[in-house]
């Protein structure tokens, strides 16, 4: 693993922070989102070069691709701060799972926030029984089980649904890769279930626990 610029702590695995770190930087960065004071980004030639050197991001997302829902965005990051996997009602493709894997492997970082929102119309279609061929009757089917749970909650129905699936997807991460597993266990990541909501701009946590929190970080 390439060790970066230990002078330099944008250019180290992670960025430096522990997993703690990570997440108070995503919660700080959206309220700046929230209170439209959003830090100036620095597109210097000498900041792109770096960027061209290598990427040292601290936490990854899985979000769901959906036009209004950009993380870099919504927490107030730079270019190279977050490693993004944006994929239709946010589920757990292998290549996904491929891709958070690589970001937890070789990338170092610290947090995996799964990132769902209200009004998703992947969800939408799980929940109305849509078929269709191929890929897409795929990813409908990933979403079936968190429609099936979302049924015995209390309304409404869509909100639960979005919650549902992206509580499913936190647990499927460690459950389904061998290196997130072993990097949660160990503590030294953490898995974050969230929820943006359109109308306001807020991010509802759905999930604090941390299964590693007992674990010595490395």
């Amino acid at each position: 693993m390439n060790t970066g610029n230990s002078n330099d702590p944008r250019r180290t695995p992670g960025q430096g922070l522990t997993k703690e770190e990570a997440l108070r930087r995503i919660l700080e960065g959206h309220w700046r989102y929230l209170e439209n004071r959003r830090t100036q980004k620095d597109v210097t030639p000498q900041r792109l070069q770096e960027h061209a050197e290598g990427q040292y991001p601290f936490a990854a997302i899985l979000g769901c691709a959906d036009s209004r829902v950009s993380p870099e965005l919504i927490f107030d990051q730079d270019q190279g701060d977050l490693f993004v996997v944006r994929v239709a009602g946010n589920i757990l493709g292998a290549g996904g799972l491929g891709s958070i894997e690589y970001a937890v492997d070789q990338l170092a970082v610290r947090l995996i926030l799964v990132f769902g929102h209200e009004q998703c119309g992947a969800v939408r279609a799980a929940i109305d029984h849509v078929t269709a061929p191929g890929a897409i009757g795929f990813l409908l089917g990933e979403l079936a089980e968190a429609v099936d749970v979302a049924r015995s909650l209390p309304p409404p129905l869509l909100d639960r649904a979005v919650e549902a699936n992206v509580r499913r997807v936190t647990q499927l991460l460690p459950q389904r890769s061998e290196v997130i597993g072993r990097a949660v266990a160990e503590g030294r990541v953490r898995i974050v279930g969230a929820v943006y909501r359109l109308g306001s701009g807020d991010v509802d946590i759905l999930d604090l626990r941390d299964p590693g929190a007992n674990a010595q970080a490395q």
